[in-house]
């Protein structure tokens, strides 16, 4: 649940953002954002499916004054949902989905806005 996970070249990302309602901490989304988060490595996880793996990370507040060009970002209370699939099509499949969306919306009755992006892995690597 908490280990590695590896990235095949090729597949896609898609890059989630969730934002929470004032007064609406991570503590209280964790239980809908894991079971949101199993019903997508359960169900959808196979070669049909065409889930590869995912990471959830929370706003913590820092931003980069080296890595930013525009000063305009968002610092609002946030989780980022990070997926990868073999396909843009399959990840629209699951979504699509009713079992999936059953648990969306459970997790967006905490939000005030929520978009998730697609994109075509281009390069990866690792220090050698």
């Amino acid at each position: 649940m908490f280990g590695p996970i590896t990235i095949p070249f090729g597949c896609v990302m898609m890059f989630n953002v969730v934002k929470l309602k004032e007064g609406i901490g991570i503590e209280d989304v964790e239980l809908a954002l894991g079971d949101m988060c199993n019903v997508v490595k359960n169900t959808y996880g196979d070669d049909e499916g065409g889930f590869v793996g995912g990471q959830v990370f929370k706003f913590s507040g820092f931003v980069s004054s080296e890595g930013s060009f525009d000063s305009h970002v968002t610092t609002d209370e946030h989780i980022a949902i990070v997926t990868y699939w073999k396909s843009f099509e399959q990840h629209e499949k699951s979504h699509a989905d009713s079992t999936f969306n059953e648990k969306f919306n459970q997790l967006l009755e905490h939000c005030v806005e929520a978009y998730e992006v697609g994109y075509e892995m281009l390069w990866q690597g690792v220090p050698e």
